[in-house]
């Protein structure tokens, strides 16, 4: 009795009071519009489509004649309405302390609309309002970068407040790396109403915070024409394609999806497409993919020899096809079996021999070589505006004790000098990387050039090595596609400008170091094939563009990676990126 006569007497008192006061002053959140994402040309990447949203008078009763006739009003009005689910959306949101028009159809295109907007605004039990769908005109093309938006969670309406009125939020690649900025700020509106909850006068508006666009270095044209080349080519691959001060031009993970579909929540038929492909297209491998980096690696270990031992990167080794370490008989072989013989810095780049490499990993152990690799950008993140970039692994010793809790071996620090064992890194790592050899510089790649009309700071930094040791590595790099024992020779050499790079094969499947003829990558299972690199930079003498691929078990790197990256060449000389070159044969004889 004393508890009913309190919810009486106290609670309803304060609902009344409550209501009555909202029945003269009401306020509501106004949500901003969700910023746009451009090219570099200001080709929309991820746009707003213009639409409403639809609302109906709360305290209605589901059975009465009221709501029955507004069903049957929209059902009348629009396709494919959904009346059984718009009755549930509104019972779940309708509450006796809510007097607020709810919510119960997110976004009607414009088109749709516009049509019996004049029928609809004449029903006082109905309410419209301009509301934005979010659309990506290149789909599959720039998912990875531009990545999509989502229904927000739980978790995510904790992290902001924001979230909870917007009922979006950004799920991946850009989208989800600068949200804060996409989604704006909530602008809000106080009126008068009477007891009909009809808007009687404007007390206070606050404008939201809208359109905080962001602009990128990304040329829409160049990513489309990489992910079709790769497409044609039929193979499973990542590109970036850098200036070498970090602009992003181009950054291509294949194979994709259309992340149009996950706007208003993907289906179960088509998620299960997506996951069940074995070549993952949901993984953004431009930062989440690691591989082993192959002989990509060896301009590092030459550098992190000179630093830590000085000349002894300069001194000649001789390639018999294999080294033995200490009293062992166990032969860790060179790719090539029959050896290189007298090797230099410049032919072992040229060439590609992993007999220079190992003796020179062997010289300065793997805690020194480990600590070098780390310095010039592999091993670490990268800092590209990308959400939850992966580190990868440049072992050392303390590593794998703390891992395995393992000793480390010295035929391990064999296997880590060609980029082997437990060596992985990304693409991205690899871009950069590629970018600090050619220009001495270790720049943070990044996509964004404005964000919400400000410059984006990008940080540089200088990292000193000996600058003979430097142009010898370069030169190297200048064989490898224009001499014709160079490893991309036949598809480099013929271009309109010259390249500079270096290829590499990680393997997928271990061969036995002492196996002496080696299985051919065509004879083996597809999974089981290595992954093939190119990584390369031009013009050679003045570097401006880092053009780096992987190609998923690939084989080896310049005759899978090298076509591609060479018609990535040819398309931006076309396009005018290199303006006018020096001719190609003069400037070779000067090398």
């Amino acid at each position: 009795m004393v508890s009913r006569l309190y919810n009486i007497s106290i609670k309803s008192n304060y609902f009344y009071e409550r209501l009555a006061k909202e029945n003269v002053e009401q306020s509501s959140n106004i949500k901003p519009t969700r910023g746009e994402i451009l090219d570099s040309s200001g080709k929309l990447l991820a746009s707003n489509k213009i639409g409403f949203s639809l609302f109906i008078k709360p305290h209605m009763k589901l059975e009465g004649d009221e709501f029955k006739n507004i069903l049957e009003l929209l059902q009348h009005s629009f396709k494919n309405i959904d009346t059984k689910l718009l009755r549930k959306v509104y019972k779940k949101k309708s509450s006796p302390y809510n007097h607020k028009y709810i919510q119960v159809i997110d976004f009607i295109p414009y088109d749709e609309m516009i049509k019996v907007y004049p029928k609809l605004s004449l029903n006082s039990n109905i309410k419209v309002d301009a509301a934005t769908k979010r659309y990506y005109p290149y789909g599959r093309y720039l998912a990875h970068v531009v990545g999509y938006i989502g229904k927000a969670n739980k978790k995510d309406v904790k992290k902001d407040k924001i979230v909870k009125i917007v009922g979006k939020i950004g799920k991946a690649g850009l989208e989800r790396y600068y949200n804060k900025v996409l989604q704006g700020e909530l602008g809000s509106r106080v009126v008068k109403v009477n007891a009909y909850n009809k808007e009687l006068e404007l007390l206070k508006y606050i404008p939201p915070k809208s359109n905080r666009n962001i602009k990128l270095s990304v040329d829409a044209d160049l990513q489309k024409f990489i992910y079709d080349t790769v497409e044609d080519e039929n193979k499973t691959a990542v590109v970036i394609v850098m200036k070498t001060t970090g602009e992003l031009l181009a950054a291509v993970s294949t194979p994709s999806y259309d992340p149009n579909l996950f706007v208003d929540g993907i289906s179960v038929k088509d998620w299960k497409k997506i996951q069940s492909n074995l070549e993952h297209p949901f993984t953004n491998k431009l930062v989440h993919a690691l591989y082993p980096p192959g002989s990509t690696i060896k301009m590092g270990v030459a550098l992190a020899t000179s630093k830590e031992a000085g000349d002894l990167v300069l001194k000649h080794e001789f390639c018999k096809g294999y080294i033995t370490i200490g009293k062992s008989k166990h032969k860790f072989r060179c790719w090539s079996h029959w050896g290189h013989g007298d090797v230099d810095l410049r032919k072992s780049i040229r060439e590609s021999c992993d007999v220079f490499y190992y003796d020179k990993a062997l010289d300065i152990g793997i805690d020194k070589l480990s600590k070098d690799l780390n310095l010039i950008g592999l091993g670490v993140r990268t800092g590209v505006d990308l959400p939850r970039e992966y580190k990868g692994i440049i072992p050392n010793k303390k590593w794998k004790r703390k891992r395995y809790k393992q000793s480390w071996y010295k035929g391990e620090t064999v296997i880590a000098a060609i980029g082997q064992g437990y060596d992985n890194v990304t693409l991205m790592q690899i871009a950069r990387y590629t970018a600090f050899l050619a220009t001495g510089y270790l720049v943070t790649p990044h996509f964004a050039t404005l964000i919400d009309n400000k410059p984006y700071e990008s940080k540089v930094k200088k990292i000193h090595f000996n600058p003979l040791i430097f142009q010898t590595i370069r030169n190297g790099m200048f064989d490898v596609c224009n001499n014709r024992r160079g490893t991309a020779y036949r598809v480099m050499h013929n271009l309109p400008i010259i390249v500079a790079g270096k290829t590499g094969t990680a393997q997928v499947a271990s061969v036995p170091q002492d196996v002496k003829k080696r299985v051919k990558e065509a004879d083996l299972s597809y999974f089981k094939r290595s992954h093939a690199w190119l990584t390369t930079y031009a013009p050679f003498d003045k570097p401006k563009y880092i053009v780096s691929i992987i190609v998923e078990h690939g084989g080896h790197g310049g005759s899978t990676a090298g076509p591609i990256a060479a018609k990535i060449y040819r398309w931006m000389y076309q396009k005018g990126y290199f303006g006018k070159q020096i001719a190609p044969k003069l400037l070779k004889e000067i090398y």
